[in-house]
């Protein structure tokens, strides 16, 4: 082959090598959910790049990517309550990235927005509330810990960043505190049982008499009815009477004071018994 025509081809191809790499460092693509940070010969641009394709110019300027859409983080935090005892706490971090601060987060922060910023201000929000309560409170309103330290965290990051919510995940106490605060739960526990068995037996016994003086009354008000109206009782008797002559017995009933039912003597009595009754 002719050495020009050799010649030709290589610089034809280091040409076409030469413009496709060229292109692909003039071009850029920013995927969903991120924003571009473009960064020239060491210079940062105030302004963002928006999700999708763009020009920049090759080998002087690159497109740094970075992410705005909620992202979730885990730490753990060493603290300590107001009684001086150690409590560990894990917890998860939800964050966002507005995107009016990608530029300050990826120059002022080295662009990693969790570990120069968010962790350090989570961590000090959760020790200044928990050094204001002791370990049992901690554990008891864990839910009214994570609501204070939240609004203390945003406070602290300010408007730069984004704290969407902090989950507790976990609370660490040492075995003796942890074997004390279950010790004091359950006797608090047999207090509460025995306060409600007291209070039962007092509505019992209040029961009792309530029923007892309604009785009493009940029985005061029958007696004045039936001595303002003596016919009453007559009128009860009859009701109830079931068509047999009862046997009366007055005082100093004997001989012919006594009465006998009259149905014994409807069936033949013995005349031992007639002449009693004479």
């Amino acid at each position: 082959m002719n050495p020009n025509a050799m010649l030709g081809w290589i610089g034809g191809a280091v040409l076409i090598l030469i413009l496709v790499v060229g292109g692909s460092a003039a071009t850029y693509v920013i995927e969903p959910g991120h924003r571009g940070v473009e960064v020239m010969l060491g210079r940062v641009s105030p302004g963002f790049k928006p999700e999708g394709f763009g020009l920049k110019l090759p080998f002087v300027t690159s497109i740094v990517p970075q992410v705005i859409r909620q992202q979730t983080a885990t730490m753990g935090a060493d603290c300590y309550s107001s009684d001086l005892q150690q409590v560990k706490m894990g917890v998860r971090v939800l964050y966002r990235v507005p995107e009016a601060s990608v530029v300050t987060i990826f120059r002022d922060y080295h662009g990693d927005a969790f570990e120069s910023l968010v962790r350090p201000r989570v961590a000090e929000a959760l020790n200044e509330i928990t050094a204001l309560r002791s370990a049992e409170m901690i554990v008891q309103k864990r839910e009214e810990v994570k609501s204070l330290a939240l609004e203390s965290a945003r406070r602290k990051i300010g408007g730069v960043l984004t704290i969407e919510d902090l989950v507790v995940e976990n609370i660490d106490l040492t075995n003796a505190l942890e074997n004390a605060i279950e010790a004091k739960m359950v006797q608090e526990q047999e207090a509460a049982r025995a306060r409600f068995a007291q209070q039962q037996a007092q509505v019992e016994a209040s029961t009792v008499v309530i029923k007892a003086k309604g009785e009493a009354e009940s029985i005061v008000l029958r007696g004045n009815a039936l001595r303002e109206n003596p016919s009453v009782l007559e009128l009860q008797i009859i009701e109830r009477w079931d068509g047999i002559t009862p046997l009366v017995v007055g005082p100093g009933a004997t001989g012919a004071n006594m009465m006998l039912p009259l149905g014994d003597f409807s069936t033949g009595a013995p005349s031992a018994l007639l002449e009693v009754v004479k």
